[in-house]
């Protein structure tokens, strides 16, 4: 089989395509023909050498998510057949092997089963953004462990950059759950992506003041902030609710300013989907794939995510997209549907 590998640490044209032994799955393992390969910034991180740190050395298969096949199950897999379309979560954290090769075995929990007609592009976009996103919208001490229809009504949410990959899922898996969703971006065209994406209300911050736009839209202000920027913490304390949560998902160092959290009593929170608890990550994979398999959560242009699709034989490119910001979900066609 191809696979995508690279041997030691360095800049995209590290990876070069082989051939490898196509491995049969073990015990509870299954071993799942790959369609569409994502690519995230921490799986460019990864293969820079400054990616989180997990104890595993090159050589090494990138990519986290993917979509595609069962192709075979090991003894003792119940819920999956050969055949069956699936999605799959952090197959290359703490592992050699990643989605960017033909076939790739993984335990049992990482495989998740999705109606047929679901798209690919749809299973390869989910993973990190998806169940990061979950996350940031269930770290309240008052708000429910798993996101459903109704599990945040009356509720209002603040997604901090509604265009990206983690903002766009935030905005539909909220919007799902019952939320108020304001969302902020940077250009026009990012607007009409987060509108697309489902959000109730999108900020220009290059053109309005934030701040001000909040109150006019929310009385209370917003009872979560999902935040990519650490950059926002002085304007998200001028307008969260008394009691609300500001969940972060970026690295970086900042100052808190403290009496701000404290007069009001806000929580702040830090998420890595890598290390959440097994509890936590499976109310997030069951979640996300409920949203999924009902129609609630898309992808492409209509749906806020544009797909920007490379062949196989452009890893290279598709890694170097994502390091240059590339708008949209990048995606590695592996093999065929």
């Amino acid at each position: 089989m191809r696979a995508a590998v690279f041997t030691e640490p360095g800049p995209a044209s590290v990876l070069q395509i082989v051939e490898r032994d196509l491995l049969p799955p073990g015990p509870g393992e299954v071993r799942v023909r790959i369609v569409l390969s994502a690519v995230n910034p921490t799986d460019t991180g990864t293969r820079a050498g400054r990616g989180v740190p997990d104890g595993v050395s090159p050589p090494r298969v990138p990519n986290q998510d993917g979509s595609g096949v069962v192709d075979a199950i090991g003894d003792g897999v119940s819920g999956l057949e050969p055949g069956d379309h699936v999605w799959v979560w952090d197959a290359s954290y703490a592992r050699e092997n990643g989605t960017a090769q033909e076939y790739v075995v993984l335990p049992r929990r990482q495989v998740v089963r999705m109606n047929e007609d679901v798209p690919f592009e749809v299973g390869a976009a989910l993973g990190i953004p998806a169940l990061t996103a979950h996350r940031c919208l269930t770290l309240a001490s008052d708000g429910p462990d798993r996101l459903a229809p109704g599990a945040l009504e009356g509720r209002t949410v603040l997604v901090a950059g509604g265009a990206g990959a983690v903002g766009n899922a935030a905005v539909q898996l909220a919007k799902w759950a019952g939320a108020t969703v304001l969302t902020t971006v940077s250009s026009k065209e990012k607007a009409d992506l987060a509108a697309a994406a489902g959000a109730d209300a999108v900020i220009n911050y290059r053109e309005e003041d934030v701040a001000a736009r909040v109150r006019e839209l929310s009385e209370t202000g917003p009872d979560v902030i999902v935040e990519v920027n650490t950059d926002n913490l002085a304007s998200d304390l001028d307008v969260i609710a008394p009691g609300g949560n500001i969940a972060i998902y970026v690295g970086g160092k900042f100052t808190v300013p403290s009496f701000k959290a404290m007069l009001k009593n806000v929580s702040l929170d830090f998420v890595l989907t890598y290390t959440t608890s097994e509890q936590e990550k499976d109310n997030a994979v069951a979640a996300v794939g409920e949203a999924v398999n009902s129609g609630a959560f898309r992808v492409g242009e209509k749906a806020g995510l544009p797909i920007l699709r490379f062949p196989f034989e452009q890893v290279v490119q598709a890694h170097e997209a994502v390091e240059s910001n590339a708008v949209g979900k990048v995606v590695i066609e592996v093999t065929q549907p």
